[in-house]
């Protein structure tokens, strides 16, 4: 690959970089990326023919095109907007905070990784939860620590919002761009953080409702409607079932 791409830049009479642009994109050999207005800043987004491959919040874009280069093997090309189709798409998910429809390039990941990373695709804008639980929605309940490595080398950060998943304790945990970011992202999409953080202090891991006997994670949309007088706090799930509670069917914390 590397020598092709030499062999196009070294050509005695260069095509125009409009058409060597689009040499590299038509044959695979570059990525194109678009610049948006993220959640909390600028997010540079990366696609190609597949889908969106890659994204960045907080680098500039020769960082993020070294960075690209390295991991993938290809150039990244800036470009105004991505196809109108795609460029819709690519807003949408944005703004929704959704992955939704949204096609993506997880090639170069493994059977593993994209299963880690489509279950975290599912979790909902403004909710978290921990390692295990991913662990456990792709049929590995060990396998916390490999969920942990995916997250840390996501390819599709805020699009695939790998900020939504925490420490087993409930506390925020790393992040790739820092965990004052992950913070920021998670409050932009309305979650209480510090509660959730003060939650993690105290070691109350689940919430439940006195009137529904339903015991959620915090963050989780049902448990976020029950009020201050009606919410009960539990350390684990053996201890809400003792005190006759039983588990959420939407967040699932068991």
């Amino acid at each position: 690959m590397t020598d092709i791409i030499g062999q196009l830049e070294s050509r005695s009479e260069p095509a125009p970089g409009r058409i060597s642009a689009g040499i590299l994109l038509e044959t695979g050999l570059a990525d194109a990326v678009v610049t948006l207005d993220g959640p909390i800043g600028s997010l540079q987004v990366a696609f190609n023919d597949r889908g969106v491959s890659a994204s960045t919040l907080l680098a500039a874009t020769d960082e993020f095109q070294t960075q690209f280069e390295k991991r993938f093997g290809r150039r990244l090309i800036p470009v105004e907007a991505a196809p109108p189709r795609l460029h819709n798409r690519i807003v949408r998910a944005v703004e929704s905070s959704r992955l939704g429809s949204l096609p993506i390039d997880l090639r170069a990941s493994t059977a593993f990784q994209q299963q880690v990373l489509k279950a975290v695709a599912a979790i909902p804008p403004g909710e978290v939860r921990p390692y295990g639980w991913v662990a456990r929605a792709v049929g590995r309940p060990n396998a916390s620590r490999a969920v942990g490595t995916t997250m840390a080398t996501n390819p599709i950060p805020v699009l695939i919002p790998c900020h939504r998943v925490v420490r087993s304790d409930g506390s925020i945990g790393n992040y790739l761009f820092g965990s004052d970011t992950k913070e920021a992202l998670l409050a932009a999409e309305g979650m209480n953080v510090a509660e959730q953080v003060e939650a993690a202090r105290s070691g109350y891991r689940l919430t439940g409702s006195a009137t529904t006997h339903i015991t959620c994670f915090p963050t989780c949309r049902h448990a976020r409607r029950t009020t201050d007088r009606h919410r009960r706090w539990f350390h684990t799930m053996n201890d809400a079932v003792a005190a006759g509670y039983r588990p959420c069917k939407v967040c699932r914390p068991d």
